[in-house]
């Protein structure tokens, strides 16, 4: 039997549908997939990358310094400085004695008939925090180490300069040794510079003879500023170091820092301490620095 034309086409028709229908379902899935993966890769790509720390500076080895007047054994400041008018020392001046000190000596051995002999002697330290912005505490020595050299290569008047690298102190060493007349007499002066990690500590020791009297000779006034040099070095080794897993400070204040140098010298933004020779602020003040005028002793007959 026969169907009709338009019933068979009826027949067709709603056969053909479900196919449709999947169809349609399987291209909605394979959008929905593409459209998920896509904002995936979207917000995958657009998520911030995890920022690289900042390099840290090295920690600064020693965390503070000796008593500065105690640095020098009495037995050393007495053979140094015979005659010493206070065995004990002039402490210099400090707003922070963690950061710089000094101490000077000086005294006037009358010899009788034969004379004086006069001797002067200070050491000073100079300390260096690890800072973020400025450098490594020994980096921060160093630029005031060798400020320091020139410093005392510059002394005003003086004669037979002469400048030699010192082995066996510190990190680095060098002396500085000349001439020097005042109060009508010769002065021999021998200025040492010491670098220890970061702490710079500085040695000035002269002296002279009046009234007939020999004076130092320059060998052993360098001898004794080595002498005074070891063991104001070995002093500061007594300090201890700072912890070694302790990171710099990323921004240590400017008044925590060294402000003055021991030979006064300046650098922009990290200027060095000042010295015992130089602001000790008392009546025994007539360092190898400054040059200023010995104590006479009174000729005698």
């Amino acid at each position: 039997m026969h169907r009709s034309a338009p019933r068979l086409s009826r027949i067709l028709l709603c056969a053909a549908v479900p196919v449709m229908l999947a169809a349609a379902g399987c291209s909605s899935d394979s959008d929905d997939a593409k459209e998920k993966s896509s904002a995936s890769g979207s917000s995958a790509s657009g998520s911030p990358s995890t920022p690289s720390a900042s390099p840290t500076v090295e920690p600064a080895k020693f965390a503070g310094l000796p008593e500065s007047c105690k640095a020098l054994s009495t037995k050393t400041v007495k053979k140094l400085v015979p005659s010493v008018k206070k065995a004990s020392g002039t402490v210099a001046k400090s707003n922070d004695e963690d950061a710089r000190g000094g101490c000077s000596w000086n005294g006037l051995d009358d010899q009788g008939v034969k004379g004086s002999v006069y001797h002067w002697l200070d050491i000073g330290f100079v300390r260096y925090e690890s800072d973020q912005s400025l450098g490594s505490g020994a980096e921060r020595a160093t630029t005031d180490y060798t400020k320091s050299v020139t410093k005392a290569q510059s002394a005003d008047g003086a004669k037979k300069l002469a400048t030699t690298p010192v082995s066996g102190i510190g990190d680095q060493a060098t002396a500085i040794t000349y001439t020097l007349n005042k109060t009508s007499e010769d002065f021999s002066y021998a200025t040492l510079v010491v670098r220890t990690a970061n702490v710079v500590v500085s040695v000035n020791y002269n002296g002279t003879g009046y009234a007939g009297a020999k004076a130092p000779s320059a060998a052993d006034i360098l001898a004794g500023a080595r002498t005074a040099a070891k063991e104001a070095v070995a002093a500061v080794g007594g300090t201890g170091g700072a912890a070694a897993s302790g990171s710099a400070s990323p921004s240590a204040t400017t008044s925590a820092d060294p402000k003055t140098s021991s030979s006064k010298s300046t650098g922009a933004g990290d200027s060095p301490k000042t010295s015992s020779s130089e602001s000790s602020g008392s009546d025994d003040s007539d360092s190898g620095a400054t040059a200023k005028a010995a104590p006479k002793a009174t000729k005698k007959s």
